[in-house]
């Protein structure tokens, strides 16, 4: 069964840092390209950071670039997203999102709620 988990989420302050891990299992992790979106209450769901099927090229939305890194481990099927110098607008639930590179298969997994308070 195809599964994308998230984990790492929680409460923190305004300034610290968190490291989200999402597990993939059931896929050929190495063919996806991965992504992290998030998702604030009363907004749309929006893309943070994204990393191709090999590690290379990732890109960042504007409002995290210098403070979040994307990085994968393809040995162990996971992908994560270091978050450092909070902010409470980086409150939301986080997602994980897998694309298959040669294909129209994707996936989401269930999100981690990310909370940035004092």
């Amino acid at each position: 069964q195809e599964q994308l988990v998230e984990s790492g989420g929680g409460l923190v302050q305004p300034g610290g840092s968190l490291r989200l891990s999402c597990a993939a299992s059931g896929i050929t992790f190495r063919m996806y390209d991965m992504s992290w979106y998030r998702q604030a209450p009363m907004k749309e769901r929006e893309l943070v950071a994204t990393i191709t099927n090999t590690g290379s090229s990732p890109n960042y939305a504007d409002s995290v670039k210098g403070r979040f890194t994307i990085s994968r481990d393809n040995a162990k099927n996971t992908v994560y997203l270091q978050m450092n110098a909070l902010k409470i607008e980086d409150t939301a639930v986080y997602y994980c999102y897998g694309r298959f590179t040669a294909g129209t298969l994707n996936y989401w997994g269930q999100g981690t709620q990310v909370t940035v308070s004092s």
